[in-house]
């Protein structure tokens, strides 16, 4: 597996990511090879509507502990924005590149497509088409990423996701291994570019093992209770990671719901969120310190510790991708 150039870990601060950046580091992949990306769900330009605040900086100590770049990129304006695209034309992607050691930003895409309206949230399905947010502020801003930097052009890159079978039946039928769709190697640059699962088959119990090994702190989220890391508010959510979100942040949680409103749609197609957040039952493993550091915008923890302790979301429920 050490043949390519590049080695590109999509980097959520979640357990699958962390747990694949590790195993590179187990099988002998060197640092120097190694980058880190994350996407930001809500963008750059001020929306605060889906993520945990702390996620981002979370994933930059985590970078800085392991002595290993990472690169932030997202679709302009976020999941706010597309969601309230209305007769136009998707926003443009903005990726972060190294340029002679120094963080430059790039622009791309939002010139071509067509006009289109959302005005409503995703919905939970296999179908990237409905479940736009997976589409749109990831899996494309990655790809943009990719086929707008020379530097991939001539070379061999290695794209590494932490998607794993135990989540879903869909994600079980999804390939170990397979061409990144920012491949071209047949092209006029010849960017060849992969796509490995390294973790696909593991099991929760093995991605947790990986993580106690290096002594790597989770996300505050999982501490709180969470079993996987993703938007504070994910569609995927269940009644009690909706009741657990609305008790850690009611203020913002009401945003979402004011927005169900405007759209008179839900984000749970059948229910909203006030009756979603009844039938729930807030984790008991909310502390007001662990809220207060999801919501920070800096995470204060040191990334590794010395003396590991099983996250209270561990082997909890793990609602997520079908």
């Amino acid at each position: 597996m050490n043949t390519y150039d590049k080695y590109i870990v999509a980097f959520s601060g979640g357990k699958d990511s962390i747990a694949c950046f590790l195993h590179l580091l187990d099988i002998g992949i060197p640092k120097s090879k190694i980058e880190l990306w994350h996407h930001c769900i809500d963008g750059r330009e001020g929306s605060t509507l889906m993520d945990w605040p702390v996620t981002e900086d979370y994933c930059r100590k985590f970078a800085a502990a392991f002595e290993v770049p990472i690169f932030f990129s997202w679709k302009q304006g976020g999941f706010e924005a597309e969601m309230n695209r209305e007769n136009a034309l998707t926003n443009p992607s903005s990726f972060e590149y190294p340029d002679d050691n120094i963080i430059e930003c790039g622009v791309s895409g939002g010139e071509r497509g067509k006009l289109s309206t959302r005005l409503k949230f995703p919905q939970v399905s296999a179908d990237l088409t409905v479940r736009w947010c997976s589409a749109y502020l990831k899996i494309d801003v990655c790809t943009i990423a990719i086929n707008n930097q020379a530097r991939f052009h001539n070379s061999r890159t290695l794209v590494i996701s932490g998607e794993r079978a135990e989540e879903s039946p869909a994600r079980a039928k999804y390939s170990d291994f397979e061409p990144d769709r920012s491949d071209n190697r047949t092209g006029k640059t010849r960017r060849h570019v992969d796509r490995w699962r390294p973790v696909h088959k593991w099991k929760e119990k093995e991605v947790w093992a990986i993580i106690e090994k290096y002594r790597v702190n989770p996300h505050p989220a999982y501490r709180m209770g969470w079993g996987r890391l993703s938007c504070m508010f994910c569609i995927f959510g269940s009644a009690n990671q909706f009741a657990s979100a609305n008790a850690v942040a009611r203020h913002r949680l009401k945003k979402l719901i004011d927005y169900e409103k405007a759209f008179s749609s839900s984000i749970k197609r059948k229910k909203y969120l006030p009756e979603v957040i009844a039938e729930g039952t807030p984790y008991k493993t909310i502390t007001p310190g662990l809220a207060l550091k999801a919501l920070s915008k800096r995470y204060i923890d040191s990334i590794l510790v010395d003396e590991w302790i099983t996250p209270a979301g561990a082997y909890a429920e793990s609602t997520g991708p079908t």
